[in-house]
């Protein structure tokens, strides 16, 4: 019977020994058309199933070396069956471990593995890679992306890491040329996992090898492995953070840790700590730092050891990592949809990371959590994102692509340095005991425009809460088993209703997802100002104070070129401004749809223009124009009609341009717009 490589005799060997472990299989001793489990000592199945579906053939088909390799595919949304695991022989917490291997991934395919952290597979994941169908490679885990770049479809391709796990360095190879480097929040390897993750993975893999070297510990060794200072704006405060690791025999009770940014320089001296050997310390320095512009070092050194001047290993001391701050552009905010829901596991994740977007980038960003079948849903708002959505969690910035919430800030970083085409500003009056909410967004051109720009409008409530089981998250993250997620792994699964309650919440979006067509007509100049308004009457049940109103300007390809975002009370201190009313909503129900039938004909008209409709019930009906800056041109009031209408309106006293006409009768109403020539 064959006898796979018992993990804990390893680990105890491996901690004892200070020779290098190493591994390398090109596949070559194998036989084609068999499974790979049977035939080896070191590999085996995520099941531990070798033979089974989980393994995979070894083939001749393509290969790097040699003429054998093994390969992947799935035609299941969810990946499989095959799932393929490489026990590293250890978990390894220290030393360096050196992972290389031959992959080759097909135009427009995709292909994925894992390296797990712990013995015991399954649950903890050190680093997901993803080689992408866009020839892009990310990887990361549950604590967000890690590392994105590029690698050559079609082809042959080497993949290697090189990991420094004393110092927290993992640095990636493509064909020898490194990448990149960066600190995994996982810093522990134990096991390899192939598994084809969706329908379009094929690949094929060769050549897999691994090489780990322990190290010697001396009697004290202090090292910095980390320091953390998040990204961010030009000119906004961040803590700096570090972890220090006793990489030393000798436990470690005090230290000197000093930061050098930008031409300033602060020591934080630490006492009265006992720091056992291979454990870490994490430790935040007393100042915060300014971002500066530009591209800028951040150089921490520990020192003082134990009040000593040297430690037994002075390359482990100093940690440097580059500072590129972004400059945002003025009256630029992005727009973050995501969508969520209740019942989904893995969402925590989303409501984690919107809530830091907010924290961290408040003035510049828009949070709309878009809930999907939970009691939070507003319809309209959930199908309009059903078009960009491929699962739960995810969050589209600005209508582009949509992607993991863990992405979310790399993406608005990108979006905030675009200078916008205009920059919008929020009104609004409040009427408490009507509870009445009239919006004004006022557009200011940077630069002309043309075509069919839209404009929507979204109200959102922060902790919003409710009773009942729907009302309760599921949370994949209880137990701690999926690593640290914003407090949810200190909650149970699902977290009860009594405990939740869910932010940036969509209410409404108003008139529509699309937003309203030809929102400024055929064109708008630089300079130009349009005020567009929108009437709610607010639920008793939607709490004023908890509010936001977003406004959007969304451009003829449905991406979004602007926003505002405000509360409500912001909003009617800065006033409300008359504009061209381009949604009416009662209690929650769109009301904009109007009388049936309607229309202006000839459109575009000369001296006269006729307004035809129908109406189901006898109504008075008020028919207003409005110019372009939403400025009131002629408004009248008809009583007493019934069925079918057609009223002529003289214009020819209209200059020429675009104009918006509003018919309103005591159920609703609809704007059209009318070209006058």
């Amino acid at each position: 019977m064959k006898m796979k490589f018992t993990l804990i005799a390893a680990i105890a060997l491996l901690g004892f020994s200070a020779k290098a472990q190493t591994f390398s299989d090109d596949f070559e001793s194998y036989t084609v058309g068999s499974k790979l489990g049977p035939q080896s000592t070191n590999w085996t199945t995520w099941s531990n199933a070798d033979g089974g579906t989980e393994d995979v053939n070894v083939i001749a088909s393509d290969s790097y070396s040699g003429t054998k390799s093994i390969y992947f595919s799935s035609t299941s949304a969810t990946g499989g069956p095959a799932d393929v695991v490489l026990p590293f022989g250890g978990v390894y917490t220290s030393g360096t471990f050196e992972f290389k291997s031959r992959f080759k991934v097909p135009s427009t395919k995709t292909g994925y593995f894992n390296f797990q952290a712990n013995a015991t597979i399954g649950q903890i994941w050190a680093l997901d890679c993803y080689m992408n169908a866009d020839q892009t490679l990310t990887m990361g885990n549950t604590g967000g992306q890690l590392f994105s770049g590029t690698y050559p479809q079609g082809n042959w391709f080497e993949l290697k890491y090189i990991i420094n796990l004393n110092t927290n360095q993992w640095k990636v190879f493509v064909n020898d040329t490194l990448r990149g480097t960066f600190s995994n929040t996982v810093n522990q390897i134990a096991s390899l996992d192939i598994y084809p993750a969706n329908a379009a993975a094929s690949y094929w893999v060769d050549d897999v090898s691994y090489t780990y070297t322990p190290y010697v510990l001396p009697t004290f060794n202090a090292a910095l492995t980390s320091l953390e200072i998040a990204n961010g704006l030009t000119g906004q405060t961040k803590t700096v953070s570090a972890q220090i690791r006793n990489l030393g025999n000798s436990a470690i009770t005090s230290f000197d840790i000093n930061l050098n940014y930008n031409g300033n320089s602060q020591t934080k001296n630490v006492t009265g700590v006992n720091i056992a050997s291979l454990a870490v310390y994490d430790v935040t320095l007393d100042q915060n730092i300014t971002l500066a512009n530009g591209s800028n070092n951040a150089v921490a050194t520990i020192s003082n050891v134990n009040g000593n001047a040297s430690d037994g290993d002075s390359t482990d001391n100093v940690k440097s990592i580059a500072i590129a701050p972004v400059n945002p552009a003025a009256g630029k905010i992005v727009v973050a949809e995501e969508g969520t829901g209740t019942w989904c596991q893995w969402c925590p994740r989303g409501a984690v990371f919107m809530d830091l977007m907010e924290t961290n980038y408040e003035g510049y960003v828009a949070p709309i959590a878009v809930h999907n079948a939970d009691p939070m849903t507003y319809t309209i708002y959930d199908a309009g994102m059903g078009a960009y959505l491929a699962g739960y969690p995810q969050v589209i910035v600005d209508r582009g692509n949509a992607f993991d919430p863990s992405q979310l800030e790399a993406n608005f970083l990108n979006k905030v340095t675009a200078a916008p085409i205009a920059i919008l500003e929020n009104g609004a009056t409040y009427n408490a005991t009507t509870r009445e909410l009239k919006v004004s967004v006022t557009s200011t051109f940077n630069s002309a425009i043309a075509g069919d720009y839209k404009m929507a409008c979204v109200l959102t409530e922060d902790s919003v809460k409710g009773t009942g089981s729907t009302w309760s998250q599921a949370n994949a993250y209880a137990g701690g088993a999926n690593g640290v997620m914003g407090g949810y792994e200190l909650l149970s699964n699902p977290v009860p209703f009594t405990k939740m309650q869910y932010d940036h919440v969509a209410r409404i979006i108003c008139p529509s997802f699309e937003g309203y067509a030809n929102a400024f007509g055929a064109s708008a100049d630089s300079g130009a100002s349009v005020t567009h308004t929108y009437t709610y009457v607010l639920p008793t049940n939607w709490r004023t104070n908890k509010m936001h109103i977003i406004n959007m300007l969304i451009n003829p390809s449905g991406t979004i070129e602007n926003a505002s975002n405000s509360t409500i009370a912001e909003a009617v201190a800065k006033g409300y401004t008359s504009g061209m009313e381009i949604g009416t909503n009662v209690t929650g129900i769109q009301t904009l749809a109007g009388p049936d039938a309607i229309q202006i004909y000839p459109n575009p008209a000369g001296n006269t223009a006729t307004i035809s409709f129908d109406l189901k019930s006898n109504s008075a009906v008020t028919l207003a124009v409005y110019a372009l800056d939403g400025k009131l041109i002629a408004n009248r009031v008809y009583e007493n009609l019934s069925g079918a209408n057609a009223i002529p309106m003289d214009i020819s006293g209209f200059a020429n341009g675009v104009y918006f006409v509003r018919l309103t009768t005591k159920d609703a109403s609809s704007t059209l717009r009318l070209i006058k020539e």
